[in-house]
């Protein structure tokens, strides 16, 4: 055995003195995938390695506490400052307004005291002391706050800002606040930074209103924080707040960082994939050029063995250097990538090298490229020498004996047990293994599909038209190539083309059309009645809704604990912060009952809860079964009467949690109502209120809807350039195709000159060749992108699902376009070639 590896290495590193000829595309296949999973892993590492060194800095203490609408009580504020130092932070959504009132602008109110920060640096851009910044000065509070107010209300340092009932002074604007990713939830608006003092002069503080008290705890050296967080617990059990520790500073980001990851790197290991096509035709093309030797070798009595072994060691070396190439770029790119994010991401990432990262990335291209290379090699190793020399004109039909073809197998669950191994979301992974699994079945047999009906559509009675059919199913044509290449990165294009434009559509045309023109929090009881009448005076105000609103967070389901019965991970969103409550007697008025029933209008009885679809399969709870919600610190239990759809994309006032009459009446609230308005009225409204009422915060429902544009055009912009790199990596598979059959397409345009053909004839019947095979790959691919899109916005986002033609059309003339460019540089090549040498040689 170790004789015949001796002379297997040997004949190996023979044949690679020859240089890399042949091997450029396996090469830069490898490497495009192993770079792309190396960096987003390496990025990745880093971002979370920054979250969990810089942890304290981040949530602002080695402990935060935060509970909703009122302070901690007296006996809990003592106990916290006998444990250590304690910062008190007050978070509120707020109008912030110019003091002539001409303009106003939604913004994150956060309210500060002396000891804050405890942990990292809050810094201005004009330098300087924050709470200097912030104190009382020649009679006015300060404040500080990000550009985009400035913007917003055409304001700058030293100018005057009216929140709530008080006026400010700009001091400063903010350049770094340690602890913002610690905060959370969906940012709607800049942030306006006070002093706690100052807070209360506002009027913001009212019963009900949506205020989060937090308090940041920095503990006594030697304290053990496990242990104290339990103590903590049972001294204080019916506290109501929300404990996190500077272990998990900021969960979402973390959360984020973790699916962006996951994303990220089955990005790459479909372009991996993808290249793994590049990989098999570049080990078919290499051993189709190495027929004479492999002849010789079993002629002289080399055993199938040694062939395969051999050329499996040339390939290995070949694969390891793609792989190391693409490490050192994953391992550099990072570098580029968090100087690029440095003004992106509210922590520092860690940027350097982490081994586990890039073993993954490695692992993968190595596993790709055993999965594509072995079946060649197998089939190298068991075709008879004399079927060998007839490969050209009549390629042998031999497959690799069992034990390759389980090698193979294996190699590729592997591959998949890697990618579902090493993922945090599994069951996502797994769908992607699967759909990636049927993708690639599905073009095999659309190539094989293609190559069959060539062969039977007939004879046209163009010469050129004929020889660019042959060409599609000759023996070595190059369609299964093209079609796999370029047919995964075009699917990707084109489903993403589809759901974005749906989204866009959806967002930007029917939610406008229906929604209403303004969100109005925390309206106060005492209120009601001078608010309806202040907005509806305005001309073009129309359709005023209002319902009472509290604050909850579900705490039991059948008297278990949350998160203990959380029996669906997927809809685990239930459980991360406080969820809207409201109680009503009559439904609401687009209610979608899918289970049970309303209770009547007077309903007087036991307490009854009708829930949100999702809740319900989060907990595996139906009708009958108990909700148990926490409000203001007291458990409300209630029985399930009905389950709900909800349609959030109305964007009209819809509850998750909605109690029977007679439960929540007494509990001190607030109330929220939307209006529908012309757009001359939306201005004059706002002002309207902002003038009358410092405490009732305004959402213009078209800046929350750019908002949300924003971010999806982020997104959308990122999943583009991601499925540019699946595109890329098609690209190369196919310039490796043309490149593999230079040799045939050499010997068939000397042959054509030779019977009396112009070069315009030959060039038009290749060009014509590959403009077939670029139209029906964009086909194949333009019915699987568009059947991925709806079964993705119908089945996954349940949304309605419009196609969009011009998306498939972009498809096609760009997969037409690359294939016409490659087809017409190999067909040109072998044009310029000299005819004499190739007829002497045959």
């Amino acid at each position: 055995m170790n004789n015949t590896l001796s002379i297997a290495w040997t004949i190996a590193r023979r044949e690679l003195r020859g240089g890399l000829k042949g091997f450029r595309i396996f090469l830069a296949c490898l490497t495009l995938g192993v770079a792309a999973i190396a960096t987003v892993q390496s990025l990745s590492g880093g971002i979370i390695e920054g979250l969990r060194a810089d942890g304290r800095a981040i949530l602002g203490g080695d402990v935060a506490l935060r509970v909703l609408y009122n302070p901690i009580g007296e006996a809990e504020r003592t106990y916290l400052d006998s444990q250590g130092r304690v910062s008190v932070a007050v978070e509120a959504r707020s109008m912030a307004r110019r003091e002539d009132g001409a303009r106003s602008t939604l913004v994150e109110l956060k309210a500060v005291d002396d000891p804050y920060p405890l942990y990292g640096a809050f810094t201005l851009r004009e330098g300087g002391n924050l709470h200097e910044a912030l104190g009382q000065r020649d009679g006015a509070w300060g404040a500080v706050v990000e550009d985009t107010v400035s913007q917003r209300l055409d304001l700058k340092v030293g100018d005057a800002v009216k929140v709530g009932d008080t006026t400010f002074r700009i001091r400063g604007t903010i350049e770094r606040e340690p602890d913002r990713a610690a905060s959370g939830g969906f940012v709607l608006g800049p942030r306006l930074l006070i002093d706690l003092d100052a807070l209360e002069s506002t009027g913001l503080i009212q019963p009900g209103s949506m205020i989060y008290w937090n308090y940041k705890v920095g503990l006594n050296p030697g304290t053990d924080l496990q242990a104290w967080q339990t103590d903590l617990q049972s001294r204080f059990p019916d506290a109501g707040w929300r404990v996190r520790d500077f272990t998990n500073a900021a969960p979402q980001i973390e959360r984020f960082i973790g699916r962006l990851t996951l994303f990220l790197t089955l990005v790459g290991l479909t372009a991996l994939l993808v290249g793994g096509v590049g990989v098999g035709n570049a080990v078919r093309s290499y051993l189709d050029g190495k027929i004479a030797t492999i002849a010789t070798l079993k002629c002289l009595g080399a055993p199938g063995p040694l062939v395969f072994q051999a050329y499996l060691l040339q390939i290995l070396v070949l694969a390891s250097l793609g792989i190391l190439l693409g490490l050192v770029i994953g391992a550099v790119a990072p570098l580029i990538a968090a100087a690029a994010l440095a003004n992106v991401l509210p922590i520092t990432a860690r940027i350097g090298i982490y081994p586990g990262g890039l073993a993954i990335a490695a692992a993968f291209g190595l596993l790709t490229a055993l999965t594509f290379s072995l079946w060649p090699l197998g089939r190298a190793r068991e075709v008879p020498a004399g079927a060998l020399f007839r490969d050209v004109v009549s390629p042998a039909s031999g497959r690799p004996r069992g034990l390759y073809l389980a090698a193979g197998l294996l190699s590729g669950a592997a591959l998949a047990a890697l990618a579902i191994v090493t993922a945090q979301e599994k069951a996502f992974a797994a769908w992607f293994v699967g759909g990636a699994f049927l993708t690639l079945l599905a073009f095999r047999f659309a190539a094989t599909g293609v190559t069959w009906g060539a062969a039977r559509v007939g004879r046209p009675r163009n010469p050129g038209f004929r020889l660019a059919l042959a060409n599609l199913h000759r023996p070595g044509n190059p369609t299964g190539s093209v079609v796999l290449s370029l047919g995964l990165g075009l699917t990707v294009l084109v489903a993403i083309a589809l759901i974005e434009g749906n989204f866009s559509a959806r967002v930007n045309e029917s939610i406008p059309k229906n929604a209403p023109a303004y969100f109005f929090i925390d309206i106060q009881p005492n209120q009601r009645a001078d608010f309806n009448s202040t907005v509806l005076g305005v001309s073009g105000a129309s359709d005023l809704r209002e319902v009472p609103m509290l604050r909850g967070r579900i705490s039991q389901a059948n008297g278990v604990e949350a998160e203990k019965a959380l029996v669906n991970p997927e809809h685990a969103w239930v459980l991360r912060g406080d969820r809207g409550v409201t109680y009503s007697g009559p439904p609401p008025e687009d209610a979608e009952i899918t289970a049970g029933q309303w209770w009547p209008d007077d309903y007087k009885g036991k307490p009854l809860v009708s829930i949100y679809a999702d809740i319900a399969d989060a907990f595996g709870i139906g009708l009958g079964d108990t909700l148990t919600v926490n409000v203001l610190g007291r458990d409300i239990t209630a029985e399930v009467a009905s389950i709900r759809a909800i349609d959030f994309s109305t964007m009209n006032i819809n509850f998750t949690i909605i109690f029977s009459p007679g439960v929540l009446e007494g509990a001190p609230q607030t109330f929220l109502a939307t209006v529908r308005a012309t757009p001359e009225a939306e201005p004059l409204i706002q002002r309207a209120v902002t003038d009358k009422f410092g405490n009732i915060t305004s959402v213009r429902v078209r800046d929350a809807l750019d908002t949300v544009n924003e971010l999806l055009g982020n997104i959308g912009t990122a999943v583009r350039v991601t499925a540019a790199i699946t595109l890329l990596a098609g690209t190369l598979v196919l310039a490796g195709a043309v490149a593999a059959g230079h040799r045939r397409r050499v010997y068939d345009a000397v042959v054509l000159k030779v019977l009396g053909a112009t070069r315009a004839d030959v060039l038009k019947a290749f060009l014509v060749e590959y403009g077939l095979l670029g139209l029906i790959t964009a086909a194949i691919s333009g019915a699987i992108g568009t059947l991925t899109a709806w079964a993705v916005l119908v089945h996954v986002m349940d949304w309605e699902w419009t196609f969009l033609p011009s998306a498939v059309l972009s498809t096609a003339v760009i997969c037409t376009a690359i294939t016409l460019a490659f087809g017409f540089i190999g067909t040109w090549r072998a044009l310029g070639q000299p005819a004499a040498p190739l007829l002497r040689n045959d």
